[in-house]
């Protein structure tokens, strides 16, 4: 029954996908495949309940996605290679999720602060590229940033591995100037008229190191998007490290993973000026080295360069010693006081389920 129950559902998604890639190439759907769209948004039902999608507003927000999805999907398929499968999630979670975006921001009166959590190749930077188009489309201005954009400056970060020789490279927590991310967070979030100075981080300075840049000059927002590897994540309880995952294997590597996990209370008061957490994580973190050693390949094939094998699995493995996903990111997955939207990525990179917690209760509005 379970397996016949599997069958039918993929026979559903592949008819939904020729559904939308024919629609995305002018042809609307009839009556019929009007129908089977519905039936398919309530049949996932994670799905439905994260967008709140019921029998009875089916008809209404499929309407208002549909005029969303006529009026971006050309120009979303003219800055990404769309093929079917991306054309789905435009339909799925993107063009859903910017429309709760908007709707979070008017709820609240004052820009929303929307951050995104996932690792080496879960989609971040496309996440927050396809939102603004949406947004725009609705209206609504939209500022991105990454945890990249608060690294401590290139002197900085040289006199910080004095003191500390295992910060070898930019990333973990303590390579952040946490207090100019509180400020610029705070600035955004009550804007007073007067353009903000958006700091921003050139990774190719001082052969590969990075530096700072003159910061950009940008107008305040409706909503900010503020995306990376670690953005919401918590401390853990020391006795996590007892027993750590691989590769933390050597004391001098549990040390390390302690001392990070000390240094992530000092960005606690900067996840405090999130508005809410999204969390994009593959089925395997350890995909995230497959996904890297994929993407320097591909570098080095066109002749930019790039790690080799084992050098991308030594900088991948120096992460997971700094925050292995297993100790603080397998306990988001389910945790809604921290997470209120959870993605899955699956091995081809595709979105998987995609659901709200429901463990302990959601955060309110201010």
């Amino acid at each position: 029954m379970s397996i016949a129950w599997d069958g039918e559902m993929r026979k559903n998604t592949i008819e939904v996908m020729q559904i939308l890639a024919e629609w995305a190439r002018g042809k609307q759907p009839d009556a019929a495949a009007w129908d089977r769209l519905v039936r398919e948004e309530l049949a996932d039902a994670s799905r439905a309940r994260a967008f709140a999608v019921t029998a009875e507003n089916v008809g209404d927000k499929l309407a208002a996605r549909s005029r969303l999805f006529e009026a971006t999907v050309a120009q979303v398929q003219q800055q990404f290679p769309l093929g079917d499968r991306l054309v789905e999630t435009l339909w799925h979670l993107w063009i859903p999720l910017a429309m709760d975006l908007a709707a979070d921001r008017d709820r609240l009166g004052r820009p929303w602060i929307q951050g995104i959590l996932g690792g080496q190749g879960t989609g971040k930077t496309t996440l927050t590229k396809i939102l603004t188009i949406i947004l725009a489309e609705l209206g609504y201005s939209t500022i991105g940033i990454s945890i990249d954009d608060l690294y401590k400056t290139y002197a900085e970060r040289q006199q910080l591995k004095v003191r500390d020789p295992r910060l070898v490279w930019r990333g973990p927590p303590g390579t952040h100037d946490v207090e100019l991310g509180i400020e610029l967070l705070d600035r955004l979030r009550v804007p007073d008229g007067e353009s903000v100075r958006v700091p921003r981080f050139d990774k190719s300075a001082w052969g590969g190191q990075g530096d700072r840049r003159e910061p950009e000059i940008l107008q305040p927002a409706d909503i900010v998007l503020f995306e990376g590897w670690f953005v919401g994540v918590r401390p853990v309880e020391s006795a996590q490290f007892e027993r750590p995952p691989s590769p933390i294997v050597t004391e001098g590597d549990r040390a390390f993973a302690r001392d990070t996990n000390q240094r992530l209370r000092e960005y606690l008061p900067l996840w405090e000026r999130l508005d809410s957490l999204i969390l994009l994580y593959p089925v395997d973190y350890r995909l995230s080295l497959q996904w890297r050693m994929q993407a320097e390949r591909e570098m080095r094939a066109l002749g930019k360069g790039g790690m080799s094998d084992a050098q991308i699995e030594e900088f991948v493995k120096y992460f997971w010693k700094a925050l292995h996903p297993e100790l603080f990111i397998d306990p988001l997955v389910s945790d809604s006081r921290w997470v209120d939207l959870a993605i899955e990525i699956n091995r081809d990179r595709s979105v998987g389920k995609i659901y709200r917690p429901q463990t302990a209760t959601a955060r309110s509005v201010e």
